[in-house]
C-alpha cells in the first residue's frame, strides 16, 4: 500500500486543487438538498436566493446587452487561446488541465449557489397546496374544453406589442399572485434583455432562456408578437427561482391568464392549448375537439409553427434539444425536454382544485371590483 507523503498531501488538498474540493463540496450539498427539499425551500429558495437574485439583478440592469452571454463567449475564446498556447508550449498539459479544471469547478460552484439549489425545492402542488388530480379522460376533456373556449374568447390579432407594456402587466400579475406561488416578490429586477445570438437560438428553436450567472431574463428577438406575453412572463418564472420548465410554464399560464390584459390572456390560453391538444391526440372526441377551435386561432398556431420551422436548422436542433435533455436530467428531472408538457397536469390540478382556483379569485378581487 502506497502511503502519500505530507508534500503529495499539500499538493493534493492546497489551493492548486482548491475549487475542485469545493465543487465536490457542492456536489454533496445537492445530494443533501436533493434528499431533504423541505431544507431547500425554506433555507436557499425563501431564504438564501432572493437576496442574491435582488443583489445580481441590481447590477446586470445597468447593461443593456447580456452579461451571460458575453461571460459564455469569453469562455469559449479563453478555450481557443488556452488551446493554442498548449499547441505553441506556452503551457504544459499538467497546466492546461489544472486550469481547465478549476475553470469549470468555478463555473459548478457558481451556478449552484447563485440559482441551482432551486432544483432541489418542493414541488410544485406540495408548494402551492394544490391537490393532484386524477387521471381521468372525462375530466382532462371537459378541461380542454374549457380552455378551447377561453381561447377562442380571448383571441385578437396580435401583429405588434409594446414590450414595456407587457413588462409592466406581467410583473403587475406577478406581484398579485404572489401570496399564492409562494415567491419573495420583486427579489430583484427583471429586464428582459434580447438574447445576443437570437438568429442561432431561433435555429435551435429556443424562444428564451435564463442567465443564471448574472440573474439575466432573456427572449430571442425573433419570437412573433403573440408569443411573448407568455415567454416572458415563462423566463422571469426561472428568475423568481422556479427551475422546472413545467412549473415556469405553469407559473406563465397563471399569471398571463389571470391578468386583466386580453393580450397576455390570449397569448397564455394559446400557448397551453398546443399542449393540451399534444395530450389529446389518440383520444377518439380530438377531431371533434379541434373543430370547437376558431379559425383565427388555428391561423396562429399555423402561423408560429411555419415562423419556427423557417428559422429551424435540423442538427442545431437535434443538438440543443439533447444538451438540453442532458442537462435537465444530470439536474434530477427526470423526464428531461419532456419536463415541458407537464404544463398539462398543472393546469389540471388547478383547474380541478376548487379551493385552490378561489385562494386565487380572492387575491385577484380588488383588482377587479
Amino acid at each position: 500500500m502506497h502511503v502519500k507523503t505530507p508534500r503529495q498531501l499539500k499538493q493534493l488538498f492546497g489551493k492548486r486543487w482548491l475549487l475542485l474540493w469545493l465543487a465536490v463540496l457542492t456536489f454533496l450539498l445537492t445530494e443533501l438538498l436533493a434528499a431533504f427539499p423541505a431544507v431547500s425551500e425554506w433555507v436557499y429558495a425563501r431564504g438564501i436566493y432572493p437576496h442574491l437574485a435582488t443583489l445580481l439583478s441590481g447590477f446586470s440592469r445597468w447593461f443593456p446587452f447580456s452579461l451571460d452571454d458575453l461571460l459564455y463567449v469569453s469562455l469559449i475564446l479563453l478555450g481557443l487561446v488556452s488551446l493554442i498556447s498548449l499547441i505553441l508550449r506556452r503551457i504544459n498539459w499538467r497546466g492546461f488541465l489544472r486550469f481547465w479544471v478549476n475553470t469549470l469547478a468555478l463555473f459548478y460552484i457558481l451556478f449552484y449557489w447563485l440559482w441551482g439549489f432551486n432544483y432541489y425545492r418542493q414541488g410544485l402542488n406540495e408548494r402551492l397546496e394544490i391537490a393532484e388530480s386524477q387521471a381521468d379522460t372525462e375530466a382532462f376533456v371537459e378541461v380542454l374544453e374549457a380552455l378551447i373556449i377561453k381561447t377562442n374568447r380571448t383571441y385578437l390579432p396580435v401583429d405588434s406589442i409594446d414590450f414595456d407594456w407587457v413588462d409592466e402587466r406581467v410583473e403587475n400579475s406577478y406581484g398579485q399572485l404572489a401570496p399564492f406561488l409562494g415567491i419573495s416578490y420583486p427579489a430583484g429586477v427583471r429586464r428582459a434583455k434580447a438574447i445576443t445570438f437570437s438568429g442561432f437560438f431561433a435555429k435551435a428553436g429556443i424562444s428564451g432562456y435564463y442567465g443564471p450567472f448574472f440573474n439575466e431574463v432573456q427572449v430571442n428577438r425573433h419570437l412573433l408578437p403573440v408569443e411573448y406575453p407568455l415567454v416572458l412572463a415563462h423566463e422571469k418564472a426561472h428568475q423568481l427561482g422556479i427551475t422546472s420548465e413545467a412549473e415556469a410554464n405553469f407559473y406563465a399560464w397563471l399569471v398571463c391568464s389571470q391578468s386583466p390584459d386580453q393580450v397576455l390572456q390570449y397569448s397564455a390560453n394559446l400557448y397551453v392549448l398546443r399542449y393540451f391538444l399534444y395530450q389529446a391526440y389518440q383520444l377518439e372526441a380530438y377531431a371533434g375537439l379541434v373543430k370547437k377551435i376558431d379559425e383565427p386561432v388555428k391561423a396562429d398556431f399555423r402561423r408560429i409553427r411555419q415562423h419556427w420551422l423557417s428559422w429551424r436548422n435540423e442538427k442545431i436542433d437535434q443538438y440543443a434539444s439533447k444538451v438540453n435533455d442532458a442537462y435537465l436530467k444530470t439536474n434530477k428531472v427526470e423526464k428531461g425536454i419532456e419536463d415541458y408538457t407537464g404544463v398539462v397536469k398543472f393546469v389540471m390540478d388547478f383547474s380541478t382544485d376548487s379551493l385552490a382556483t378561489q385562494r386565487v379569485s380572492q387575491l385577484l378581487k380588488p383588482y377587479k371590483d
